[in-house]
């Protein structure tokens, strides 16, 4: 009973860390001509590209980028993410047979809640772009195919629909 009153708390501050206003508003039915119109979106957008084909020695680069389609300054925290440096897994990377590759990067240990340098902003109707190396984090093959999912969501407050799908190739 004495556990549960300091894990339920925990637990609680661990999954609202970072979150800032990253709902999107769905589509609507305009009453007046039954189109669906899109909403602007209130939260900020990721979208991930992935190329696989890499010379020897190169690296394998994630492109991740943020962006605020609204008409406000947001902010999002940098961890788990790859606007700071390799410090935990934030992918979840799939081969054609479901195996996960391992990740094998950093894992760093958080003071919650994250300090003000934690976060960053994007002003309206900007973007940021921040790369990583996939081959410095995970145990990638060379010849497989991949499919890539962000999971860093809760602890950064960013959401990405997107999944990417590469084959890891080495061109000589």
């Amino acid at each position: 009973m004495k556990n549960s009153r300091l894990i339920i708390p925990a637990l609680l501050v661990l999954f609202s860390a970072c979150s800032e206003a990253t709902r999107n508003t769905a589509t609507t039915k305009n009453e007046n001509t039954g189109q669906t119109v899109a909403n602007k979106t209130d939260s900020l957008e990721v979208k991930l590209n992935i190329n696989g084909n890499v010379a020897t020695g190169e690296p394998l680069l994630l492109r991740f980028v943020v962006y605020n389609n609204t008409d406000s300054l947001k902010k999002f925290c940098i961890w788990h993410t790859p606007f700071e440096p390799l410090m935990s897994s934030y992918l979840s990377i799939t081969n054609d047979k479901g195996e996960e590759a391992q990740y094998k990067g950093a894992m760093a240990k958080r003071v919650m809640p994250p300090p003000a340098s934690s976060y960053t902003q994007v002003n309206p109707g900007d973007s940021l772009v921040a790369n990583a190396d996939l081959l410095k984090a995970y145990d990638l093959k060379k010849g497989s195919s991949y499919k890539a999912v962000y999971t860093g969501g809760n602890m950064s407050g960013l959401a990405s629909r997107d999944t990417v799908t590469f084959i890891y190739t080495d061109l000589h």
